[in-house]
């Protein structure tokens, strides 16, 4: 058996782990990423946590992982619930709601910033030409982050909800007729039924929204690139920034060492799940 599981383990040890464990290395070192590596011990960490920049960043990944564990997660539970009841509109509409997952994130951050929020070109524009005043939601710090999380749900709903659906379709029909003809109506059977007939499905993408809420990366380095004022960033564009702005390798490596252990502990949670669910079924 481990024969056959070798070549996948070797493939893993080769692109994740060693990786994995040169970057938790380098967070103990300062390095340029030309010269020799020198021994720095906890001082990137210390020098990390003295950084009002960092705790910026690291508020941000927490307020992205809220807006992503509610809105994307609540549309795509509505949508895939409301195509399960019309069959007939799974053709046509599955299509669409998935299409943004097909595109490019470089391009449908660009549509992004310069069709809809762009003083000059975009729909803000046209809305301050016919009597709104709204000011570009890029150029405010306070709003940058849910800018360009609006552009990143559009991205990412569509693919929930697909997910959901299929999950939804495995669950027995006897059980929602059986709740249909007891007078449940959609929100009741969404929440008694379908929710719950889903839950390992629903369990999983949470994790899975939890780890890429901290290592988001592609949508803000192409809108904001976390600007401005800091006002979208995060720890990925933090850690890119001291990587290839200001050669500070150690720093970089600080940086995603303390995004890697919130995937972690995520993966921890899902695994723990897993185990007590394992056992209360035996």
């Amino acid at each position: 058996m481990w024969l056959f599981a070798l070549p996948a383990l070797l493939i893993n040890v080769c692109i994740i782990l060693i990786p994995a464990l040169l970057t938790l290395t380098m967070a103990f070192f300062a390095w340029d990423g030309v010269g020799p590596p020198l021994w720095a011990g906890l001082a990137n960490f210390q020098h990390m946590f003295g950084d009002p920049v960092f705790w910026s960043a690291l508020t941000n990944n927490f307020i992205w992982t809220a807006i992503f564990l509610t809105v994307p997660v609540s549309i795509a539970l509505l949508m895939a619930a409301a195509l399960l009841m019309s069959p007939r509109s799974r053709a046509v509409v599955q299509p669409i709601i998935f299409l943004p997952r097909i595109l490019a994130v470089a391009v449908s951050g660009r549509i992004f910033q310069g069709m809809i929020f762009s003083p000059a070109t975009g729909l803000v524009a046209w809305l301050n030409e016919h009597g709104f005043s709204i000011a570009d939601p890029l150029a405010d710090p306070d709003r940058s982050l849910y800018a360009v999380a609006a552009v990143d749900i559009w991205h990412w709903w569509g693919f929930l909800a697909v997910v959901f659906l299929a999950a939804m379709r495995q669950i027995s029909i006897d059980q929602i007729e059986a709740a249909r003809l007891d007078g449940a109506g959609f929100f009741a059977l969404l929440r008694y039924v379908l929710v719950p007939g889903i839950r390992p499905t629903l369990t999983l993408m949470l994790i899975l929204t939890v780890i890429y809420s901290f290592q988001v990366f592609e949508f803000i380095f192409i809108v904001t690139q976390g600007g401005p004022a800091y006002g979208s960033e995060v720890l990925a564009t933090l850690a890119y920034r001291h990587a290839f702005f200001e050669s500070d390798v150690g720093q970089a490596a600080a940086a995603a060492s303390i995004m890697s252990l919130f995937g972690l502990c995520a993966t921890a949670v899902y695994l723990w799940l897993q185990i007590r669910d394992s056992a209360n079924a035996t």
